[in-house]
């Protein structure tokens, strides 16, 4: 199962570090950079929207045969992306890609609640939350030695054979878990698409129509203020829907459930949107290849992937907390480290300190927030509980995202003017 997730989170990294050749290659006319970040956002929006049923899709149909589906449509949207040969291509094949995670990712995490007792869960979230570092690792440098060698298609191409192990693996060794009868509530389903839509594409595209008119009588604000109003509409649904609500909202009243789910849409807000300007700073503004970006992350990888197992056991006999607080601590301190090393006259291997420092904070947030998420969570609400908190988690990405590259394209126009044009 973990190989399943080890794939979703590298094609999140390894994407990060191709971004400039994949504009170079398929968008090279414009210096508008939101072209390009929809590469990202169409992933991660296709993989937020459905995340909430996918959930109890594995409740309703077992987690094996949910997550064995969703490999094989990542697996094949893998191979379309490789050959596309325009970006317009390469976003709709990355959002059927975000459909294939949205499928897996809620799985992982059930089949760990299912199958370890809470006293015991801390070892395998440790293990759950590894991946990610060894992900930092593997992505961005294997993104960087495929561009530089074969081209950018072969950061997607790379996903087949490791598809096709992980679906075999899957069908041999993961049990049928016993399923629960559920009804969808597809009005919810429309709600929660619906709104997460209209937010994530008015921030997307506001720079560009410099948050005004978009066309007719739609602006940027109208979109975004109808989204946030739809979500305030799904979650009054929500509340009052007599039959099974898409979202629990009972689970909410756990604190640990609550403060958890909090904590990974800032976690997934900030890793997303720390990515793709520090990428564009080290390969545009310092003209290091893709490889050589690629290996200032690998003392972040290193700390994620061996301290989170360590984390992990120690979840089991200690206070999250203890963890979680020097954890997202260490988290802040490297990005405010990252923030003042980002000027020309900073040697190279001087970011290598702040990446070391992050992957210490990472070890200590990803393991401690999910294991803090599922502690009580019930068998029967295992797959809602992990759609939810997956969903949240991808939420703070899209919008991490969408931000950051808002954000990077008011600096460049404020800055540099001529070349925002």
């Amino acid at each position: 199962m973990v190989i399943g997730f080890f794939m979703i989170l590298v094609d999140t990294t390894i994407v990060s570090v191709a971004n400039p050749a994949i504009k170079a290659a398929l968008d090279p006319d414009t210096n508008n950079l939101d072209n390009v970040v929809w590469v990202t956002s169409a992933y991660l929006l296709a993989y937020a929207v459905p995340l909430l049923i996918t959930g109890r899709l594995g409740d309703r149909f077992g987690p094996r045969t949910i997550y064995l589906i969703g490999l094989a449509i990542f697996t094949l949207a893998s191979v379309g992306c490789g050959l596309s040969d325009s970006l317009t291509s390469l976003v709709v094949m990355r959002a059927v890609q975000g459909l294939g995670a949205a499928l897996m990712t809620p799985q992982t995490m059930a089949v760990i609640t299912r199958t370890f007792p809470p006293n015991q869960r801390g070892a395998a979230m440790g293990l759950w939350g590894a991946t990610s570092g060894v992900a930092m690792l593997v992505g961005p440098l294997a993104g960087g030695l495929l561009v530089d060698a074969f081209g950018w298609e072969w950061i997607f191409f790379v996903n087949i054979p490791v598809g096709i192990v992980g679906f075999v693996l899957a069908w041999i060794f993961v049990p049928r878990l016993e399923t629960h009868p559920h009804r969808f509530d597809m009005v919810g389903v429309v709600l929660s698409a619906v709104a997460l839509f209209l937010i994530v594409f008015g921030l997307q595209e506001g720079e560009k129509f410099d948050w005004g008119v978009i066309w007719g009588p739609i602006s940027v604000w109208l979109l975004i203020g109808t989204g946030i109003v739809v979500l305030g509409l799904f979650i009054w649904q929500q509340a009052k829907t007599r039959s099974e609500p898409l979202v629990p909202l009972d689970l909410f009243r756990d604190r640990n459930f609550s403060i958890a789910n909090l904590g990974i849409a800032t976690v997934g807000f900030t890793v997303t949107s720390m990515s793709l300007p520090l990428m564009f700073f080290i390969q545009l503004a310092r003209g290091l290849t893709p490889t050589q970006a690629a290996l200032l992350m690998i003392p972040m990888a290193i700390g994620a992937g061996v301290l989170s197992p360590f984390a992990g056991k120690l979840l089991d006999r200690i206070d999250p907390r203890f963890l979680l607080v020097p954890g997202l601590t260490c988290v802040v301190l490297s990005l405010v480290w990252y923030s003042v090393l980002m000027n020309a006259d900073t040697p190279i291997w001087m970011f290598l300190l702040p990446s070391a420092l992050m992957g210490i904070g990472n070890a200590g947030m990803w393991g401690p927030l999910a294991t803090t998420a599922t502690r009580n969570l019930s068998p029967h609400q295992a797959g809602a509980g992990a759609g939810i908190y997956n969903t949240t988690r991808t939420i703070g990405s899209v919008l991490g995202s969408a931000a950051i590259a808002v954000f990077m394209q008011a600096r460049l126009e404020s800055n540099l003017p001529a070349a925002a044009e």
